[in-house]
């Protein structure tokens, strides 16, 4: 009698699937018995982790997508190709995971087709829902093309990207500054409720520039990220090309953040050291002044893995940024007492696994990361993590 041998569970495949059970029931506990049942949101709080980190924080880690693809079909710097698809990707399920969340959100999600019949162009939100929407249709149309190339649809794959890609990155382009910058309009018409230290009128210029500071630092982070579980990788030359990128973002964001501190005379408050202060500070300072410096050592941009480490401390502070201002700043700004329930925390630790498991199956089946570089040239056989296996 022959021994049947059991698959072996890894620790993440055996923890994807408990989470995966874990937010079945909370989904069906929401579904059944209203979104009060799962969460500690109430009519003083009514935006809290999900809309922090789900959306606003969902939406920036998809900025790359309209990033690197601006960098190298409207600006032509042709080295950085090898980047497109692995952000376009990136973007396509980062988007698709906030609007799953979103239907979590909402408190009626069965009426989320509204925008487009009942139309408010007055408001920010009805502008958002579109951009979200026509932005989830262009990463659709730029991802369709690997589906084609891996089913050897080669003719499709020309014509798409002969005249359909520079328009739909063009598309990409004017979708995402509109959308991105309006998120943070969305806080601007609440000034009596934000503390001073994240409210400004130029929310949506901060938002938009961080996003762009976001999008390259996560494309370096998801690079690592790639290699390590399937051996995929970028190459080097280019992750040093985007370190740099980062830190001038970077410092443009700072620059321009201290300075309407300035001008709107809040500066004071970040001196307090109460509350508020630290959480600014932190962020500040961890997730800004520190990863900008070292980005602009070389030193730093030639260690694979000092590089996305810095960058990782960029990704979490502005991270950071968006739910200080979406909770942190109305917490103190109101005095409303919000701790996110456990189940909260289920569905988006869930929308980030699910990603994630996405990810990695598009990454072994579709040409997501090419092998050639931008001219046809090979890419070097030496992968620029290989010390770290």
């Amino acid at each position: 009698m022959s021994e049947r041998k059991i698959p072996k569970l890894h620790f993440w495949s055996s923890f994807f699937v408990l989470l995966m059970v874990m937010l079945a029931f909370v989904l069906f506990k929401r579904y059944t018995q209203g979104i009060g049942s799962i969460s500690n949101l109430n009519d003083s709080m009514p935006w809290g982790l999900w809309i922090g980190f789900d959306l606003l924080c969902g939406v920036a880690l998809g900025a790359g997508g309209f990033t690197v693809t601006a960098v190298v079909y409207i600006f032509h710097l042709e080295d950085y190709r090898p980047m497109a698809r692995p952000a376009v990707l990136t973007a396509f399920l980062g988007y698709l995971m906030v609007i799953a969340a979103l239907l979590v959100d909402l408190g009626r999600p069965w009426n989320i087709w509204h925008p487009l019949v009942f139309w408010n162009p007055h408001s920010v939100m009805f502008e958002v829902g579109w951009c979200v929407m026509l932005y989830t249709t262009v990463l659709f149309l730029e991802f369709i093309p690997l589906v084609f190339e891996r089913l050897g649809y080669n003719k499709q794959v020309h014509f798409m990207h002969k005249y359909l890609t520079p328009g739909l990155v063009i598309a990409g382009v004017l979708l995402s500054t509109m959308h991105q910058s309006s998120l943070g309009t969305l806080y601007v018409i609440v000034p009596e409720k934000l503390h001073p230290l994240w409210y400004s009128p130029i929310l949506p210029i901060l938002f938009f520039v961080s996003a762009i500071t976001l999008g390259l630092a996560m494309t370096n982070v998801e690079s690592f990220i790639s290699f390590r579980a399937l051996g995929k990788r970028l190459e080097s030359n280019l992750l040093r090309g985007i370190g740099r990128a980062t830190a001038v973002m970077l410092m443009i964001y700072l620059v321009i953040r201290i300075e309407d501190l300035i001008v709107h005379d809040s500066l004071k408050y970040a001196f307090r050291f109460d509350t508020a202060s630290w959480f600014f500070l932190a962020e500040i300072i961890i997730g800004g002044i520190v990863p900008m410096v070292l980005l602009f050592q070389r030193r730093i941009r030639e260690n694979k893995l000092a590089l996305t480490g810095t960058q990782f401390l960029v990704v979490l502070g502005i991270i950071f940024n968006r739910m200080n201002v979406a909770v942190t700043a109305f917490q103190l700004g109101t005095g409303t007492d919000y701790r996110p329930h456990w189940m909260e925390f289920v569905v988006s630790m869930g929308m980030i696994a699910i990603g994630v498991f996405l990810f990695s199956l598009a990454a072994r089946y579709l040409p997501v990361f090419v092998e050639e570089g931008p001219l046809g040239k090979s890419a070097g056989p030496k992968d620029p993590y290989a010390e770290l296996s």
